[in-house]
């Protein structure tokens, strides 16, 4: 983490310090779940990055933007804890807020977590309530009993919606349960080239394959951290380069069309695109945050256009009616104002 992140973090810190004397809700407050039945998917909401002690009205404008369906992409509380009873009360103070239920009520929602709701800042597999937090998670999202969310380490999983010439996939990746601790160069993370090292997983990487061997037209990977932007000195795909190769190999030897990643974590909004030999355009957009943002961005040498430094959420909105269906990714300010749109055809998205 860079050197203004540190002082963000340890201000944040004092915040949390603060508030932890306050005393949370023992239990989740109830809130109603919207139809989950999308015959077509052709609207996607989705951010990150919410402090659960901090009012949310941009959860009230994504709602009201109707969107088929919103995606929690982490960071969803600031957990930071090993305490189970303190994370489900951080929980339950966000299931009481008015502006969530509202949202729960209005569109399906689907969450994966990142470091903060899992558990500890950049944490990974070292993390030692690991079940413990997961439990909490998928209790608290209403997870079917039936999901094979509980059956595995983890919580990655897919969805699957519309007919087979509107089909789209979205997959879901844990990026913390089987991540390798990180190397650091001083405040920052530098590429480590170690062989063993991993984000995955052996089993997460070997179930990512079957999935990108089923058929769909658009395929959303759900990272929680950044997949293409350049390497920052933060938590990105690139602190372990292998593993950021081993995914273009799999879409490459998988010939999956149309996949486009979507990210938080970083408390900006960007869209990044990298050119791979072999590949067809490699497109990471990016939402964060909901509650958190920071005044400037990182450098990207891959970012098209400019990032988004207010509060954010992102939408992807896909045109079925053209033969060559058109994909939007916008990003709205709190105040549902578009402020940034980038457009492609979906055959850029084809090998």
């Amino acid at each position: 983490m860079k050197m203004h992140k540190l002082i963000l973090s340890f201000l944040l810190f004092i915040g949390v310090v603060s508030f932890s004397c306050k005393h949370y809700p023992t239990e989740f407050c109830t809130y109603p779940v919207a139809n989950d039945s999308i015959p077509l998917l052709s609207r996607i909401a989705f951010g990150s990055c919410a402090k659960e002690d901090k009012d949310q009205p941009i959860l009230k404008v994504i709602a009201d933007k109707q969107p088929d369906l919103f995606i929690y992409m982490g960071d969803n509380i600031y957990a930071n804890t090993e305490d189970m009873d303190e994370m489900k009360g951080k929980y339950a103070l966000l299931s009481c807020k008015e502006e969530f239920q509202y949202l729960m009520a209005s569109n399906p929602v689907i969450a994966t977590w990142d470091d903060h709701d899992f558990g500890a800042n950049d944490i990974g597999s070292e993390y030692s309530k690991k079940a413990e937090s997961k439990q909490l998670f998928l209790e608290f999202w209403k997870e079917p009993a039936n999901s094979p969310r509980w059956d595995h380490p983890g919580i990655y999983t897919s969805y699957y919606y519309g007919d087979s010439t509107h089909r789209i996939q979205i997959i879901l990746l844990d990026m913390r349960t089987f991540r390798s601790p990180l190397k650091a160069s001083g405040s920052e993370y530098i590429p480590d080239p170690d062989p063993s090292k991993t984000f995955l997983g052996t089993a997460q990487w070997a179930w990512l394959e079957s999935e990108l061997e089923q058929p769909a037209q658009i395929r959303i990977i759900a990272t929680s951290i950044p997949f293409a932007s350049e390497e920052s000195g933060d938590e990105t795909w690139s602190n372990f380069p292998l593993e950021q190769q081993k995914m273009y190999d799999l879409i490459l030897s998988t010939q999956a069309n149309g996949v486009l990643f979507m990210s938080g974590d970083v408390h900006y909004a960007e869209l990044s695109q990298r050119n791979v030999p072999g590949l067809y355009p490699i497109c990471d957009f990016t939402s964060s945050g909901i509650t958190q943002v920071d005044p400037f961005a990182d450098g990207n040498q891959y970012r098209l256009g400019s990032a988004i430094v207010t509060r954010n959420f992102g939408m992807i909105e896909i045109n079925w009616s053209l033969p060559d269906p058109e994909i939007k990714m916008m990003i709205f300010n709190e105040s549902g104002n578009e402020v940034y749109a980038h457009t492609i055809t979906l055959s850029t998205l084809h090998f």
